[in-house]
């Protein structure tokens, strides 16, 4: 049996960029700001920590001040989920992807985002199914010092399994391609077609989940 480790934001799903624009937005309204972020704002910052959106947006506001903005938009998008439902949707070919995976293999999501948000994706998305808990993990990434990373997450998963045959990485970043250091594995660095591939070694490049049926 092998195990495929899968990043959710911008891999299972796409349309997230315009959402974060949006709460973005909202936020700086709220806060009385004049500026704004536009969705090409959006592609160049994807994959960003939140508050470093804003500090890209406000240079001339202090790091504690980007960060009251961040917490600013995870509220808004806990108490708003109508500004995710409104651009986010599932990858093309996602189910048949993980339809095939899950009926010879074991698959897990690791995703940078809060663990009070990440059941909310996974239910918009239509995966609770291929997800139960166990097997889907929030890494909150976006602070400064982060202490539990996804590497950090991946090897506590794996002290408790089985050795598994292979390792399969699915994401769309570094830090997910990095996940082969734990304990080895064949990366896929993912992007949709209007997205640039992030600039980090792969052992595979692709803009169509099918091509990782290659390995179930």
């Amino acid at each position: 049996m092998k195990l495929f480790v899968w990043d959710l934001h911008g891999v299972l799903e796409q349309g997230n960029d315009r959402a974060v624009i949006d709460i973005s937005n909202e936020v700086l309204s709220a806060f009385e700001y004049e500026q704004r972020f536009g969705y090409e704002d959006g592609r160049r910052l994807y994959g960003h920590k939140w508050y470093e959106y804003f500090a890209f947006l406000l240079p001339h506001e202090t790091h504690d001040r980007h960060l009251e903005l961040q917490d600013a938009c995870f509220i808004l998008s806990e108490e708003r989920p109508d500004l995710q439902y409104r651009w986010m949707t599932p990858t093309p070919h996602v189910t048949t992807v993980l339809d095939t995976i899950a009926a010879r293999h074991q698959q897990i999501v690791i995703s940078n985002t809060r663990p009070g948000t990440l059941e909310m994706f996974l239910k918009l998305l239509e995966l609770t199914d291929y997800f139960a808990p166990g097997r889907a993990f929030a890494v909150d990434q976006h602070v400064r010092d982060v202490r539990t990373t996804k590497k950090d997450v991946l090897a506590a998963y794996l002290v408790e399994q089985p050795a598994f045959e292979e390792i399969v990485i699915i994401g769309d970043s570094a830090s997910d391609m990095r996940l082969a250091e734990v304990a080895g594995g064949t990366t896929y660095l993912f992007a949709h077609p209007d997205f640039a591939f992030r600039n980090c070694p792969a052992d595979f490049r692709i803009r169509d989940l099918r091509e990782v049926l290659h390995r179930a």
